[in-house]
């Protein structure tokens, strides 16, 4: 303590020798410094976790394959054949398979969107997954003290978020949202609310998201290529997960939030009319798919990388990219400069990519660089599931897991899209490993994944051309006197 004190007061003198001018502002950034350390150490959000999450896998009977499609457009009378034709088309070429789930009007033979159907089609997806998640969680619906719950086409009243409060007798001082119009982002965007609304609170809780579509009033019986493309491609699928930021349960939780990010392109008259809501010529309503849909994502994702890259990337790789950049640029190519994107490989073990179509799959895997098995749980969810919207980032969670890839530790991104056009990131760290849970959705298909591609039809060398009218009359004729 004598010398410590023999320290300090030396230090003391040293200073108090130092001329006003030089000691002013080091006393200044001292206390400056002091004040920041201190800020950060009170101002530090408390860590959110995901404790569990669930996602709906409907009964058997609601599997919708080729045939069933087609039944369903002859019986309803409402296509015309070329309409019919389109839509075959379309479903062949989507990725789709043959056991992907429709709402149960589909099936009603009523062929008619209802209402009645809507609150069928969102009860069962919703109350499903919600009382599968609390029960495996060990949390009653009563600690839940935020729920986000998102349908980008269904906005009843009371709301979905209401019926699920009534459903399961939340308390009343629950905040409840609900949001609609956000397109296949809604499960990440409700992940971003939730972890906000949680970190506000004075108190750590439970932050409850539910992510479903409902297609049942919004199935479109029309000509309008662009807005068919959503009958054969958008299916049944909801998916809840619990959030929480409760030190205690982190022992119990699966994964821990790193960071969100979300980028708005709406400003841009093409991003934002992408997909589009609207009427046809004949005031039928159904959502529009245009062209500049895959543009857009493209467009939409290199702006978002660009903002997300110095958070998530090692300083490695973002030197690495920097100097390709450079030694384009110095090779007088910037065209191909433009073109490069950092390898995030090298930040994440895992990528549950949006797979809302296999265009926009494929046009992610060509601008970031992907290989097949990156976008394996992508292709493989659009082929068992189908494009089931906010909740598709969820299926692929399941699929890592299924398959029991997910370590202590791994680095794991979720992307979606969303019409607006709107790109939105979510960030997790594996706290252990995972494997699959009893109502993991993928339980019972996942050995048949990733599946074998089609074998390519074989050449014929020994091709001979047909011979016209001509030679064949002639070949006839001397058949005849050979005959003779």
């Amino acid at each position: 303590l004598s010398a410590m004190s023999s320290s300090m007061a030396a230090a003391v003198s040293s200073l108090r020798s130092l001329p006003l001018p030089i000691l002013v502002p080091l006393v200044a950034s001292a206390l400056a410094f002091v004040v920041t350390v201190f800020r950060r150490v009170l101002g530090r959000q408390r860590p959110v976790y995901l404790l569990n999450y669930s996602c709906h896998l409907p009964d058997a009977d609601r599997q919708c394959n080729l045939e069933v499609c087609e039944y369903f457009g002859l019986r309803s009378k409402r296509y015309t054949d070329e309409t019919a034709d389109f839509m075959r088309l379309i479903f062949r070429k989507s990725g789709l398979g043959q056991e992907t789930f429709a709402p149960p009007f589909i099936f009603s033979g009523k062929f008619e969107k209802t209402l009645a159907f809507a609150i069928q089609e969102a009860e069962e997806g919703l109350f499903t997954v919600v009382s599968q998640l609390l029960a495996k969680s060990d949390v009653s619906p009563r600690d839940v003290s935020v729920l986000v719950v998102a349908c980008s086409m269904y906005s009843p009243q009371p709301s979905l978020a209401s019926m699920i409060v009534r459903r399961f007798k939340m308390k009343d001082d629950v905040k409840a949202y609900s949001f609609a119009g956000m397109g296949c982002s809604a499960g990440t965007v409700g992940i971003d609310m939730a972890a906000r609304l949680l970190r506000v609170q004075r108190r750590p809780g439970y932050a409850l998201v539910v992510v479903t579509e409902n297609t049942s009033l919004n199935w479109y019986f029309g000509n309008n290529k662009h807005m068919l493309v959503t009958n054969c491609i958008f299916r049944v699928g909801s998916a809840a997960a619990l959030i929480t930021d409760v030190p205690a349960r982190r022992a119990d939780a699966k994964y821990q939030l790193l960071r969100t990010l979300r980028t708005h392109h709406g400003a841009d008259d093409a991003a934002y009319n992408a997909a589009v809501q609207m009427e046809d010529e004949d005031g039928g309503v159904g959502v529009a798919l245009t062209k500049d849909l895959v543009r857009v994502a493209g467009a939409g994702l290199r702006s978002h990388i660009a903002t997300l890259a110095p958070y998530v990337l090692p300083v490695s790789e973002l030197l690495r990219y920097v100097y390709r950049v450079a030694w384009a640029y110095s090779g007088g190519n910037p065209k191909a400069a433009a073109g490069l994107v950092p390898d995030f490989q090298r930040a994440f073990e895992h990528m549950c990519i949006h797979s809302g179509g296999k265009a926009v799959i494929d046009t992610v895997a060509k601008l970031m660089g992907f290989g097949p098995p990156v976008v394996e749980p992508a292709r493989a969810t659009l082929h068992r599931f189908g494009n089931t919207s906010s909740s598709l980032v969820f299926y692929e969670l399941a699929y890592f897991e299924a398959k029991r890839r997910v370590r202590a530790g791994d680095r794991l991104w979720m992307l979606a899209f969303g019409t607006g056009f709107k790109a939105c990131s979510v960030v997790w760290r594996a706290l252990r490993d995972s494997g699959p849970d009893a109502d993991n959705p993928w339980n019972g298909c996942a050995h048949r994944y990733p599946m074998a591609l089609p074998v390519p039809t074989p050449r014929r060398h020994n091709y001979q051309p047909q011979p016209q009218p001509e030679q064949q009359q002639q070949q006839l004729e001397a058949e005849q006197k050979k005959q003779l």
